[in-house]
C-alpha cells in the first residue's frame, strides 16, 4: 500500500526536513520522497487540518493486562489505544497474570502481537513471579524477544540478586530495571507523606524510601557494571544521586510519569481514586523540580504509565484501591502544555536508545515510523477521548493542548476522525 501525507510540518531534529512543511510519500512500509510537492495516483491520502509528524512515539512503561486481566485491557485493544494516541512503539510491562518470566510467556506476548501495527517489547520478570527470591530463566527471555528485565512497581528486596542480576546482564547486553522503593519505611503507605497525609492521617510514601533505594542500587551498578533504568522516579534527591552517577559515567537512566510532572498531592484532598498513583503524586516543589530534571535531561524519559485498572478495585475506598491510572490517551497533550512541542517530540523519542532499539527519523529510503499530531488543539480531556477498555485516567476533565491524529508503522495507518 502506497501513503501520501500532504502538506504535514516535520518535526524531527535528527532529519534534514525538520521545521518544513512538506508532502511524503510512502511505499512498501518505506519513505521514497518528501517534496513540497507531490502527486500519485494510488495512494491512500492522508490530509488533516494543521497536520505535524515526528518520528514515531515510544512508551517506555505500559501495562495492558492479558494474559490474565483481559478484563482490564486484551493486547488488541491495548493496540488501538497505542495507535491512536500516537505510539507506534510501547514497552510492555510483565504485569499479567501469570507474570511474564519465562521464554514462553515472552514468546506468547511476541506472537499475540504479530503484525500489529504498534510494536510491543515485552519487558521479563527480573525474578520468578517478582518475588525477589531468585533469578528468572533472563537469557532465555532475552532470546525470546524481551528488552529488559523488572519486577513490575516492586523492589528489588535482596541486594544479592540486583548485583548477580547486573553482572550476568552484561554477557548479552541485557538492561535491568528497578523500582526504587524501601518497603520497610513505607510498609501501608496510600499517598505522598505531607500536608495531605498528615492532615487525613493516612500512611505516607516517604521520599527517603525511594532516595535508599536508588542509592543503594547506585553503589551496586558502581561495583558490578551492566545497565541499570529506574522506570519512574519522583523525589528530588533522587534526582540529584543520579545526577552524581552519570557524572562518574555510570551507565544509569531514569524515567518519569507524566502523573509526577502534572499534578501535586493537593488534588488528594477528596479522596479521589484517580490519582492514587505509584509512586506517588508529591508536593509542589517537587512537581516542578522535576520538571526541570526533564528539561536538563537529568531524566532520560517520560512515561505515560499507563495501568488500567477495573472499576471494581479502582472506584471503591481509597485505601482499598488499587494503585494506578491509564495515561496513553491523555499523555501527549499533556506533557506539549508543560514542556512545548519540541522538548516534548523529543523526549516522546528518548527511550529508544534506552532499550537498545533502533531510533526512526524521517529521511528519504527509512522505515516510515511517523506519529502524526495537532500540536495546537486545545481541549477538555473526557470519556470521549478514552479508548482503553478502563476508564481510570486521572486527566478527566483537564484542560491539555495538543491531540494525537494516529500513527503509521509496519506499512499500515490508523487515523484519529
Amino acid at each position: 500500500m502506497s501513503i501520501l501525507i500532504k502538506s504535514a510540518k516535520i518535526i524531527d531534529a535528527k532529519s534534514d526536513f525538520n521545521g518544513k512543511t512538506q508532502d511524503i510519500l510512502i511505499e512498501k512500509g518505506v519513505i521514497t520522497k518528501i517534496n513540497s510537492s507531490i502527486k500519485s495516483d494510488d495512494a491512500k491520502i492522508i490530509n488533516l487540518k494543521n497536520l505535524h509528524v515526528s518520528p514515531g512515539w515510544i512508551d517506555s512503561s505500559v501495562c495492558f493486562g492479558e494474559p490474565g486481566y483481559e478484563d482490564r485491557e486484551t493486547i488488541e485493544n491495548g493496540t488501538v489505544t497505542a495507535a491512536s494516541s500516537g505510539y507506534t512503539d510501547v514497552i510492555l510491562n510483565p504485569y499479567t497474570k501469570p507474570i511474564l518470566d519465562s521464554r514462553a510467556d515472552i514468546s506468547f506476548i511476541k506472537n499475540k502481537s504479530l503484525g500489529n501495527i504498534v510494536d510491543i517489547h515485552p519487558l521479563g520478570a527480573l525474578t520468578r513471579q517478582s518475588k525477589s527470591n531468585e533469578l528468572a530463566d533472563l537469557k532465555e527471555m532475552f532470546e525470546a524477544g524481551c528488552v529488559g528485565f523488572y519486577d513490575f512497581k516492586k523492589p528489588i528486596t535482596n541486594p544479592n540478586i540486583l548485583k548477580t542480576a547486573l553482572q550476568y546482564v552484561q554477557h548479552f547486553n541485557g538492561l535491568i530495571l528497578s523500582f526504587p522503593l524501601e518497603l520497610s519505611i513505607s510498609k501501608n503507605a496510600q499517598m505522598h507523606e505531607g500536608t495531605v497525609s498528615t492532615t487525613y492521617g493516612l500512611k505516607g510514601f516517604s521520599e527517603i524510601s525511594e532516595e535508599i533505594a536508588i542509592f543503594r542500587d547506585i553503589k551496586l551498578l558502581e561495583y558490578t557494571g551492566g545497565k541499570l533504568h529506574f522506570p519512574t522516579i519522583s523525589s528530588l534527591n533522587s534526582l540529584n544521586i543520579i545526577k552524581e552517577a552519570k557524572s562518574k559515567g555510570l551507565n544509569v537512566t531514569c524515567g518519569v510519569s507524566i502523573n509526577n510532572l502534572f499534578f501535586n498531592d493537593e488534588k488528594l484532598k477528596d479522596f479521589d481514586t484517580r490519582f492514587k498513583v505509584n509512586p506517588p503524586i508529591r508536593d509542589e516543589k517537587s512537581r516542578k523540580g522535576l520538571i526541570k530534571g526533564v528539561e536538563t535531561r537529568i531524566i532520560d524519559c517520560v512515561t505515560s504509565d499507563h495501568i488500567p485498572v477495573d472499576i471494581d478495585n479502582k472506584k471503591t475506598d481509597f485505601e482499598n484501591s488499587d494503585f494506578g491510572a491509564i495515561g496513553l490517551e491523555s499523555s501527549f497533550g499533556a506533557l506539549n502544555s508543560l514542556l512545548g512541542l519540541n522538548k516534548t517530540i523529543e523526549i516522546l523519542n528518548s527511550s529508544y536508545e534506552i532499550f537498545n532499539l533502533s531510533r526512526p527519523t524521517i529521511d528519504i529510503g527509512n522505515e516510515a515510523k511517523i506519529s502524526m499530531f495537532d500540536p495546537t488543539e486545545k481541549y477538555i480531556f473526557s470519556k470521549k477521548n478514552i479508548y482503553s477498555s478502563s476508564k481510570n485516567s486521572s486527566f478527566l476533565n483537564t484542560e491539555i493542548t495538543g491531540i494525537s491524529k494516529g500513527i503509521i508503522s509496519n506499512s499500515n495507518v490508523h487515523i484519529v476522525e
